[in-house]
């Protein structure tokens, strides 16, 4: 074997100069994947306790730095930079054979389990806006010179949900980043980040809509089967998404339930949004949750209806056929003046800007408008529904 051959360097193309090297044994060129490198940490760690005189490090890290097992974290051009007992990311040869050898065969016990698949396959799926909050929170946790336990006990959360938000598993609501700014003197970077946060809370195909709908100056909505979600109590939304099929976890749920509350923030917002919401009187009677929680809905209602910007109207059930038996939609005008139409149906949302298409929806909107109850006739009805739930 040449020295020119013993010279030749594996290098990870995904890690920003992550390198393994050996020390006086001939390699070959190895372009390795993700899934290499994961075995190379696992390897790292095994060689360290089963050999601990072999100079053996892996480093492995998205963003091209990654504290190894030993304690000594590779800068991003490969070098090491000497803090921890290991001496440098090198590699002996039988660990590259290893690796390959593993990974090519699928031994099961180097090899990725289903179970890891899936799991890495759900962190894929978390929104980025997650992980760069918690990235940045983290960033502003080590300048403080603070622990997760110590900065749990600060904010008065548990540690084990600070170290959520910063791996980006879970969302971090209002209140932490708002005591969080506070703490660690973050001077408004996390609270710009917050709406961000929550609009990704929201199911994925809602979520475009849901951006559009910040910038509104008017809407219109006509659901005719269920309590349109802006006018929904914590309770009726928390009913609909523990009925939802497949069955959501109970976090989804929540996170659902909390981004669904935030959103109606719209209708208290300066300035006001002129909102006009037509619902179906099969949406009065439709049983959600229990008796309880119907009566709470209803009651909601008309509190909503008080509000200046606020029109509530009904659509009776004895009316015959009408435009809305094609489905519920929404029809809204942005701070552009700019129509926008949207429909829903069996969890897929479509945003409409065709003008033609949108003009036709608020063609239909008008004649519902006009057969519908008006706004003190359909507060009489709901009040006399909310009196025998």
């Amino acid at each position: 074997m040449t020295p020119e051959r013993d010279r030749r360097t594996l290098r990870a193309p995904f890690d920003t100069g992550a390198r393994y090297r050996h020390r006086g044994l001939a390699s070959r060129a190895v372009r390795l994947t993700p899934t290499h490198a994961f075995h190379a940490a696992r390897v790292h760690r095994a060689v360290l306790r089963t050999e601990p005189d072999n100079t053996a490090s892996a480093a492995v890290g998205v963003a091209g730095r990654e504290a190894c097992s030993r304690g000594a974290v590779a800068r991003t051009d490969g070098s090491c930079t000497g803090r921890g007992p290991c001496p440098g990311p090198y590699a002996p040869r039988w660990m590259v054979n290893y690796i390959r050898t593993s990974v090519r065969w699928g031994v099961r016990r180097m090899g990725t389990s289903s179970r890891q698949k899936k799991q890495r396959g759900q962190e894929d799926e978390r929104p980025g806006i997650w992980a760069g909050y918690g990235k940045l929170l983290r960033l502003h946790r080590d300048r403080a010179g603070l622990t997760q336990q110590e900065l749990a006990q600060t904010l008065g959360y548990s540690v084990e949900l600070v170290a959520s938000i910063e791996q980006g598993r879970r969302p971090a609501q209002a209140k932490f980043t708002e005591a969080a700014e506070t703490a660690l003197n973050a001077g408004g970077t996390l609270t710009v980040l917050q709406d961000d946060v929550d609009l990704a809370k929201l199911p994925a195909f809602f979520q475009d809509f849901a951006l559009i709908e910040t910038e509104a100056v008017s809407r219109y909505d006509f659901e005719p089967l269920l309590i349109p979600g802006l006018l929904q109590t914590e309770e009726y939304a928390r009913a609909l998404f523990t009925a939802h099929c497949p069955p959501l976890s109970d976090e989804i749920i929540e996170q659902h339930v909390e981004a669904r509350i935030g959103r109606q923030r719209l209708l208290t917002r300066t300035p006001l949004v002129e909102s006009c919401f037509i619902i179906g009187e099969a949406a009065l009677t439709t049983m959600v949750g229990n008796e309880d929680v119907m009566r709470g809905q209803l009651q909601h209602l008309l509190g909503q209806s008080s509000m200046r910007n606020v029109e509530i109207q009904v659509m009776p059930s004895n009316l015959g056929f009408h435009p809305g038996h094609n489905g519920s939609m929404v029809v809204l005008e942005t701070l552009e003046h700019r129509r926008v139409g949207y429909i829903e149906s069996q969890d897929v949302g479509l945003v409409i800007t065709n003008p033609t298409k949108v003009s036709t929806f608020g063609l239909r909107y008008g004649k519902l408008r006009t057969q519908a109850l008006n706004a003190e006739e359909s507060a009489r009805l709901i009040e006399r529904v909310a009196g025998e739930a």
